[in-house]
């Protein structure tokens, strides 16, 4: 389904290795519905770390895409490995997106490589919010990150939310643009409920809502008179004021949660939406002397930022594309190799949770066998019988009837065997001994047909 450039979010997960995007990524899509079970990395059920070497790892290596719906938007959300070896798809990742949300560890802080992504996309001039992970772990202090992402970014970093509790008391946040609190009870998927801000908690609200409300009021002359003066301001003017801010690197929200118990993913989810601009919001692309600009009824330009090898679907290329429209079958030129070619087929890469591609890949395994042709053209699938795997008692395998045409050609053509090894054979002699392939004298030379 098409979707309008102002109604698109591109967005990577960048960071130190272990902060836990993976983790985050997938509480995203279990919250936002693209998936019906959240995964865990220790499990090896995460939808972006499918490799086996990332599962054996517990780590991400390449970059992971996935498209999902969150308040009649759709967002693109590239995880990118944390692992400094594997920077290449991290950097690539910020080169087509506007927007970056920076992942970092409660109780460690800003570490190297969230430093070194950092002023990558303040060269790209990113859109920049944090996301501070982990709270729930002993020594995890929201506030102690707060003053290092201070010191290490500037006095622009500013929190949008405070968590209630610490360490594995943590149970909510609080919403310094609403002023108002949110309890989450276990980790299903809508499991906030708001209730109002704890007694002893609003004094410290108070005084980071007022911390807010002053870098916020710097981006617009009328809002900071009307601030001054000490009129109410409303909640879209303030979320105006904050993604003008976000948009090109002037101010960075910061905001908290659990990834892994999926506390406060829908905040962020909304923070995505409210305070993340989109590409046309975020403005064209300088390349060579041109402005991208997006629009779809001008040139194309797309730019391919990773290949993946598919053992199934073969070479993969993802892409961004800045300017115009992209259809299946249309010819475009290479800039890089300098020849023309032709797009093949156009796919989009969703979420879909562990367990359900396994119940998919039963079924179709049952009725649509992959390893043989489909039925005539009308698309009857062939003759097959299911039954149980010998391997794997738990799994579907679709077996040949024994009553179909391909059978009983297999059985005509192997039942004779040698007089010799007594091997089956479709000749009517043996190569080897030039014997009939039928009861005879013995032979001591081998049958050499294969």
């Amino acid at each position: 389904m098409h979707t309008a450039a102002d109604r698109i979010r591109n967005v990577a997960l960048v960071g130190h290795r272990g902060t836990g995007k993976t983790s985050l990524h997938e509480a995203l899509l279990f919250e936002a519905g693209a998936v019906s079970r959240m995964g865990s990395v220790p499990d090896g059920t995460t939808v972006s770390d499918s490799d086996p070497d990332e599962k054996a790892r517990q780590t991400s290596i390449s970059a992971a895409l996935t498209s999902f719906t969150w308040m009649e938007r759709k967002v693109n959300l590239i995880d990118t490995p944390g692992e400094p070896s594997f920077v290449a798809d991290a950097l690539g990742a910020l080169r087509v997106c506007e927007s970056a949300i920076f992942v970092l560890d409660g109780v460690m802080g800003v570490e190297v490589s969230t430093t070194r992504l950092w002023q990558r996309a303040a060269e790209l001039d990113l859109a920049r919010l944090l996301f501070v992970n982990m709270l729930d772990r002993e020594r995890g202090d929201f506030f102690r990150t707060l003053d290092a992402l201070k010191a290490a970014f500037g006095a622009h970093v500013v929190a949008t939310e405070i968590p209630i509790g610490a360490e594995h008391e943590i149970s909510g946040v609080i919403d310094l643009i609403d002023m108002k609190a949110y309890l989450y009870e276990g980790s299903s998927r809508g499991s906030a409920r708001e209730t109002p801000i704890p007694e002893e908690l609003r004094a410290q609200a108070e005084e980071y809502r007022e911390k807010l409300m002053d870098e916020v009021s710097e981006s617009s002359d009328a809002l900071m008179e009307r601030y001054l003066e000490g009129e109410p301001i409303s909640h879209e003017e303030i979320v105006g004021a904050l993604k003008e801010g976000t948009n090109h690197g002037r101010l960075f929200p910061v905001t908290c949660g659990v990834a892994t118990r999926n506390l406060a993913t829908n905040r962020l989810l909304d923070a995505i939406v409210e305070d993340l601009p989109s590409p046309v919001k975020h403005g064209g692309l300088e390349v060579g002397g041109l402005t991208l600009r997006p629009d779809e009824d001008a040139e194309l330009f797309a730019y391919v930022f990773k290949t993946r090898a598919d053992p199934f679907a073969g070479r993969i290329n993802l892409f961004r594309v800045y300017q115009g429209t992209l259809h299946h079958d249309s010819p475009v030129l290479n800039t890089r190799a300098h020849v023309k070619e032709r797009i093949g087929q156009l796919l989009t890469f969703e979420a879909v949770s562990r367990a359900t591609r396994r119940s998919s890949a039963r079924a179709t395994s049952a009725r649509w066998p992959s390893s043989r042709r489909l039925g005539p053209a009308t698309g009857s699938p062939p003759a097959t019988s299911p039954s149980r795997c010998p391997r794997s008692p738990s799994r579907l395998r679709s077996w040949p009837s024994p009553w179909s045409p391909r059978a009983r050609a297999t059985r005509t053509r192997s039942s004779r065997r040698c007089a010799v090894c007594r091997r089956r054979t479709r000749r009517s002699t043996c190569t080897a001994t030039r014997r009939p392939a039928s009861r005879s004298s013995p032979d001591s030379r081998p049958c050499t047909w294969r």
